[in-house]
């Protein structure tokens, strides 16, 4: 079957790492996968020798222009079906007479704004519940999980990655993933560690933390005024972030409670990591609290503090919170399953 997959954003997220983890998934399954992507997306880069793909301006929601050019290319495209990512392309997006649109929303938008899609696709239950409870149709909407990859990382590379850090090597890493936003709380966990000392069990305690966003510069200066400029590493987005993982102590994810899901959830476990979280939408359904995760409430300074100098003393909680997240990852969000299911999807709604 011949598919355009549409995303609208600039920068690079966990969305944009599972779209291209997805697209070339589809690929080995025998789809045809074109993609879309707006002018000057990072993802063009990410995607480069892997997927193809085109570019249109992809302005506001409200650019009837953009719309007319959108609608011309995935008609000159003749796919059997259209996936959009997202608020901005399912937005924009009219699929054509005889082409399925399928929508592919990550997070808790107003769903009267996607009813003209022939179905929804979600990756958390709680999702799932919000958009059939705000009136959908269940049948239209289907719930279908991430997947992540892990490639094994060499000495070599974890030893490239320690040295731009910077950091003293028998410090302890903190690492945090994600796009410098609100949402992700790293102001928060800025202040928890604030009442972190410096050291523990006679070790320095660094954070390092992998993203960017319009966020950056205002976390920067958070740092310096809490007096954290020596112990945390803004280290930027990293198109692979493996290393890093694999230098990790402990993964913290202090996101807001409307995070949806949380792909850095399933790469700490597909790593091998210990994971620090707070109870986010996503969190709270994906982690099972003492077996695959250590949770504390959502923008509780405190309490997060506490749960990093709980696992940094605690050697056995660690490997105990890894080997857990590693078995939740094989049994629960494998990628042949995955897959799968979008395949199966749609296959069912072209009806074959």
């Amino acid at each position: 079957m011949r598919t355009v997959q549409v995303i609208a954003s600039r920068t690079l997220g966990g969305a944009e790492g599972f779209f291209g983890r997805l697209c070339r998934g589809l690929g080995e399954r025998g789809c045809e996968v074109h993609a879309v992507l707006r002018e000057g997306s990072a993802l063009a880069g990410a995607l480069s020798g892997a997927v193809a793909h085109s570019s249109l301006p992809l302005r506001t929601v409200w650019d009837p222009l953009s719309r007319r050019e959108l609608r011309r290319e995935i008609k000159r495209r003749a796919p059997d079906l259209v996936q959009t990512w997202m608020s901005r392309a399912t937005r924009l997006t009219r699929a054509p007479r005889g082409v399925v649109h399928v929508a592919r929303l990550g997070g808790y938008y107003t769903p009267s704004r996607f009813e003209h899609a022939d179905a929804l696709v979600v990756n958390s239950r709680g999702l799932a519940d919000f958009l059939v409870g705000a009136g959908l149709p269940a049948h239209r909407v289907h719930l279908i999980g991430n997947f992540v990859e892990a490639a094994p990382v060499d000495a070599a590379r974890c030893a490239r990655a320690r040295a731009a850090l910077k950091v003293p090597a028998d410090a302890w890493l903190l690492l945090a993933v994600g796009r410098c936003v609100p949402v992700k709380g790293w102001d928060v966990l800025l202040q928890a560690l604030a009442r972190v000392p410096a050291q523990v069990d006679g070790r320095p305690v660094a954070l390092v933390l992998l993203g960017d966003g319009p966020q950056r510069e205002t976390l920067q200066a958070l740092a310096r005024q809490l007096g954290l400029a020596a112990r945390v590493h803004f280290a930027g987005w990293q198109t692979d972030p493996a290393p890093f993982y694999a230098l990790a102590d402990l993964v913290v994810f202090p996101s807001r409670a409307p995070e949806a899901l949380g792909n850095v959830i399933l790469e700490t476990w597909a790593h091998g990591r210990p994971l620090l979280t707070t109870a986010s939408h996503g969190a709270r359904e994906l982690t099972r609290p003492g077996s695959d995760a250590w949770q504390v409430p959502c923008e509780d300074a405190a309490a997060l503090a506490h749960g990093m100098v709980s696992l940094l003393g605690d050697a056995g909680a660690r490997a105990a919170l890894a080997a857990g997240g590693r078995a939740r990852l094989a049994g629960e969000f494998g990628r042949d399953a995955v897959l799968g299911a979008y395949v199966e999807l749609y296959r069912r709604l072209l009806g074959a």
